[in-house]
């Protein structure tokens, strides 16, 4: 499995490494763009995990890409109105510990 981890990345990245899955963290304080996804491996990956919720445009650009793509926020803030639709599931980590996600998300 495939992974994508955009934002940063205090649990999530490490958890899924531990439950066996290929991760490519993107941290970046610009805008993330479609061509930045690309590059990470946004049309190859199986997952796709948003930890911050200021990079929420990139939901819909991700799945445009990738139609079978499992999108993810992991997050303390509120997902905003327009990408709900294009998402999978929301958690709170302040709820749910990443390495519970992670062996989630890999069954």
């Amino acid at each position: 499995m495939q992974a994508i981890v955009a934002g940063p990345d205090d649990d999530i990245g490490d958890a899924l490494e531990d439950a066996g899955v290929d991760v490519t963290r993107v941290d970046s304080d610009a805008h993330l763009t479609r061509p930045d996804l690309e590059d990470a491996g946004i049309v190859e990956a199986d997952l796709y995990v948003l930890t911050d919720v200021a990079q929420a445009t990139t939901i819909p650009i991700a799945v445009d890409v990738n139609d079978d793509l499992r999108t993810v926020v992991y997050a303390t803030d509120s997902v905003p109105e327009f990408v709900r639709g294009q998402l999978d599931l929301a958690i709170d980590p302040r709820l749910v510990a990443a390495d519970v996600v992670a062996d989630e998300l890999v069954d």
